[in-house]
């Protein structure tokens, strides 16, 4: 078992407007993206969120870029009262536990 924050460039989050998570992976080479890409599952986001899988909205593939966009339901709208990261941009953490 690995952890993609060992093979990632970049783990990033942020909104993908109000009602929605965005978050990117990219990777430093086509291999390592390869070898990545298929074992990224709504299943595995989900868990790692404790959300429902249904609320992994997509995961797309970016080869020229070897990156990788996962798109979650946000628990709460930006903004909203009790809300903590109006721009997403700290919601990337539980990516760090992610395994390939």
């Amino acid at each position: 078992m690995r952890y993609v924050k060992d093979v990632a460039l970049v783990i990033r989050s942020k909104n993908a407007g109000p009602f929605e998570l965005t978050f990117d992976l990219m990777f430093p080479n086509a291999e390592i993206y390869e070898e990545v890409k298929s074992r990224i599952t709504k299943s595995k986001i989900a868990k790692l969120y404790k959300i429902d899988e249904s609320k992994v909205l997509s995961i797309v593939h970016f080869a020229p870029a070897n990156a990788i966009k996962i798109t979650i339901e946000r628990p709460r709208a930006s903004g909203d009262l009790g809300e903590t990261d109006v721009y997403g941009a700290q919601q990337h953490a539980p990516l760090y536990e992610l395994t390939y």
